[in-house]
């Protein structure tokens, strides 16, 4: 069975060398020690988020506080090229969903985007509240999944703003169900930004496709089928990392 992974103080999991003594305390530890219940000689990671992972054995819990022994130490190299998930804001809590199964997949980056047939509406007063929703969804599908690496949750944007994004993206795809271009067929650079622009419920607008097209993106299909906001991101992400990373 993998071992259970915690995101740890990211000075001590750098400082951490093998058969060195380590903590996990915080709200890592008492999740560690009081709902998963750690217990002493069972092995664990804990990680920065960032890249590198450490193997530890529990010593001794109590209520709040894991102390245990380093076991190995592992550094992943960072990704190449980075996939970044422009998801559009759904109703029904499916863009949670979408970002949760991304961070499962392997993106990098999960991006909100207020666009214009999105049903929910971050309203200024609430944009802090919801976007750490989302940081909370990726922290635990993360931490379920075992990465080392924690994606980025950057804040939301409108078209002005995903179209800056794509200016600076090496490669930019649409998932749109009129595209004739399949998402297997198109050419993935070796490093860069690859955007997955996604869009909501009621689908991308004529005025927003123009748009998007015309800053250099390329409208892509994955099927047959017309997935859910909550599915397409996800299932764009699985090829993606079929074709770059699952080798």
């Amino acid at each position: 069975m993998t071992h259970l992974l915690f995101l740890g103080d990211p000075l001590a999991v750098a400082d951490a060398v093998v058969g060195a003594s380590t903590t996990l305390d915080g709200a890592e530890g008492r999740h560690a020690a009081t709902v998963v219940r750690v217990r002493p000689g069972q092995c664990f990671y804990v990680s920065d988020g960032c890249g590198r992972r450490v193997l530890v054995e529990a010593a001794s819990v109590d209520r709040s506080v894991v102390r245990g022994t380093v076991l190995a130490v592992e550094d992943e190299p960072a990704p190449s090229p980075v996939f970044v998930l422009v998801q559009a804001l759904a109703k029904g809590d499916r863009d949670e969903q979408a970002i949760e199964a991304a961070t499962e997949l392997g993106v990098d980056e999960v991006v909100p985007w207020q666009a214009e047939r999105s049903v929910v509406v971050w309203r200024p007063d609430r944009v802090a509240r919801a976007l750490s929703r989302w940081e909370a969804v990726v922290t635990r599908a993360t931490k379920q999944s075992r990465r080392s690496r924690m994606p980025f949750t950057s804040g939301p944007v409108d078209l002005p703003g995903l179209l800056e994004r794509i200016n600076r993206s090496t490669l930019t795809v649409v998932l749109h169900e009129d595209a004739e271009r399949p998402l297997s067929n198109v050419a993935l650079p070796e490093s860069g930004e690859v955007l997955v622009v996604v869009g909501p419920e009621g689908g991308i607008s004529d005025r927003e496709l123009d748009a998007l097209v015309a800053a250099g993106a390329r409208p892509v299909r994955l099927g047959r089928t017309i997935l859910r906001a909550s599915s397409a991101g996800p299932a764009a992400l699985a090829v993606l990392s079929a074709r770059a990373r699952w080798q």
